[in-house]
């Protein structure tokens, strides 16, 4: 063939070619599935984040070990972060994006309880004023209070775990000395129990610019929060009669509140969790949906946390949290630990004054946040609350150093089948 015929065909077929190619490459484009272009649309985690509890769990995507016998993950999980965890050895059976910052909701009110329950008796009574209740956001879930009337902290907390009324977070921290001390109070705590994800603005986990944690750190704080016979006795509840308004001349009436964790309750479609036992759930505009669980079955207590699922099923923060409860109980010893929830600086000085060295640790510190956090976790938990015979008492800071368990709650135990109990002030 001629140099010229050689010539013209090259040029025939590239414009052929100029003609076919973008029909060509549009075909998968308008073939790829919907669901694949809204994952496309989803946040990425950070590349590098906190590695508190071990290095695994600061690296982004899905942390598991399996070992034999031991199930796959469920299919059906969305949420942008995850984790499974015992809640005794504080072993932590899988994760997905542990330490991913991100808007808590309600699950913040955890904190807010675990840094202000011990600080007023439950019998305290407390007259409120207006002003505890102006700063309560536009559409905040309420439980009822009314200023000018007279509460008990008992009925107030019932109001903050039961309903995750805004306006009994507000009064209570307006007992604790007012809105900024109790941020800086929950903040200050969060970093004795090395929950370093997480910074509080507002008390009641209403969106605020800047307000943070991550699955890691809520259930690091749930779980201190189950060292206290109160916190588990509330987040336990499934329903209690609260106080209505008093009017003059009048006795006053009291109406029915419902616990607004639906593996608890039971309710839109949703049953009661076997072995549920609290803790929180949460839902706001800019959070997603947020949940913190605790559950017992056969002697294993398990912590779960979901954040933010993006799966168009209804109620798909409470489902995915089944199924990763479900999966733990089939997993516990079948899967190697990818890292630990650590407990409170604390413990290391309890450890100390007892004169007891800590155990070896199983994760080398590898980062200035997790040097701290693992030179004191493996020693256990310190001084905590147990339960024995049923009454609480306090054991030393060396026998946790022999078995690194936490207590497990009494109302796990009592109630193995699901729904707390109700109360009747």
């Amino acid at each position: 063939m001629s140099a010229s015929k050689k010539a013209a065909v090259t040029v025939t077929t590239a414009a052929a070619l100029a003609v076919l190619l973008p029909l060509i490459t549009a075909g998968p484009a308008l073939a790829r599935p919907v669901a694949d272009k809204k994952e496309d649309k989803q946040p990425k985690p950070p590349a590098v984040m906190s590695t508190v509890g071990g290095t695994l769990l600061g690296r982004p995507g899905t942390q598991v070990q399996l070992g034999a016998g031991a199930p796959a993950l469920p299919k059906q999980l969305s949420g942008r972060s995850w984790i499974v965890a015992d809640a005794e050895t504080g072993d932590v059976l899988a994760a997905h994006n542990a330490h991913w910052r991100l808007a808590p909701a309600s699950t913040l009110k955890m904190l807010f309880a675990d840094t202000v329950l011990p600080k007023f008796p439950r019998t305290q009574t407390h007259l409120v004023a207006p002003e505890e209740l102006r700063a309560v956001g536009a559409g905040s879930s309420l439980v009822g209070v009314k200023e000018k009337q007279t509460y008990s902290v008992h009925d107030l907390w019932l109001g903050v775990f039961l309903r995750s009324g805004n306006d009994a977070v507000h009064v209570l921290a307006g007992m604790n000395g007012g809105i900024p001390q109790t941020v800086k109070d929950m903040n200050d705590h969060a970093a004795e129990l090395q929950a370093l994800d997480t910074h509080a603005v507002s008390p009641d986990g209403y969106d605020a610019p800047g307000q943070v944690s991550s699955a890691y750190d809520l259930t690091l704080i749930a779980r201190s929060g189950m060292q206290k016979a109160d916190f588990r006795e509330y987040c336990a509840t499934a329903r209690a009669k609260f106080p209505g308004e008093q009017k003059k001349g009048k006795k006053r009436e009291s109406f029915e509140i419902q616990n607004t964790n639906r593996l608890l309750t039971g309710d839109y479609g949703i049953s009661p969790y076997k072995g549920i036992a609290g803790v929180k759930n949460g839902n706001t505009t800019h959070a997603g949906a947020t949940f913190t669980g605790v559950a017992e079955r056969n002697g294993k207590v398990l912590l779960v946390t979901v954040m933010n699922p993006s799966a168009t099923e209804s109620h798909a923060v409470y489902k995915e949290t089944e199924r990763l409860f479900d999966w733990g109980f089939a997993a516990a010893g079948k899967v190697t630990p990818v890292g630990e929830l650590v407990p409170p600086k604390s413990a290391r000085t309890d450890a100390s004054a007892e004169g007891t060295a800590p155990a070896p640790g199983k994760n080398k510190p590898n980062s200035p946040d997790q040097a701290s956090a693992s030179s004191a976790k493996s020693g256990g938990v310190g001084t905590a609350l147990a339960v024995a015979g049923g009454a609480l008492a306090l054991l030393a800071a060396a026998v946790y150093l022999v078995n690194r368990r936490w207590p497990l709650p009494e109302l796990v135990r009592r109630r193995p089948q699901g729904p707390g109990p109700d109360v009747n002030p």
